[in-house]
């Protein structure tokens, strides 16, 4: 089921709307048992910034926060899972913008120098998060760091 949300997280004065966060705290939480947590600002910032650069009329989240337990049952379906993942600190989102080729949004978010930047090209998303600059997925090198 798809979900369809219009948030916005500024208000007109360039100050962050509280209702607005804790809006998008909901759309990223947990799929496990619905648990959130407040979503890393620099996240938010950087996923607003590919959504503008592309124009992209949509923002589809593949995943957002993770709860240790979920992160872990993940991990032991897939052993790309980290360990130790972004998710679990509310700073990683797996995303796709509608309409814009993944490998776009991957070469993009990498020039950009401001995080994490996973690609899944058979799943054609990419995995985007406010930690230390690193790449990886087909495409990048394993793990690029600057």
């Amino acid at each position: 089921t798809k979900v369809f949300s219009l948030v916005t997280y500024r208000n007109t004065d360039g100050t962050y709307n509280e209702e607005g966060l804790t809006q998008i705290d909901r759309i990223l939480a947990c799929h496990l048992q619905g648990e959130q947590l407040p979503i890393s600002l620099k996240l938010i910032e950087l996923v607003d910034h590919l959504q503008d650069h592309f124009k992209a009329k949509e923002v589809e989240v593949i995943s957002g926060y993770r709860t240790p337990e979920y992160n872990a049952a993940l991990k032991r379906r897939n052993r790309r899972v980290a360990h130790y993942s972004m998710h679990m600190r509310g700073r990683a989102m797996d995303l796709k913008l509608r309409g814009i080729p993944s490998t776009l949004i991957r070469d993009y978010a990498i020039s950009l120098q401001a995080g994490g930047v996973g690609y899944y090209g058979r799943n054609r998303f990419i995995h985007i998060d406010s930690g230390p600059v690193r790449s990886w997925g087909v495409g990048t090198r394993r793990s690029r760091r600057s």
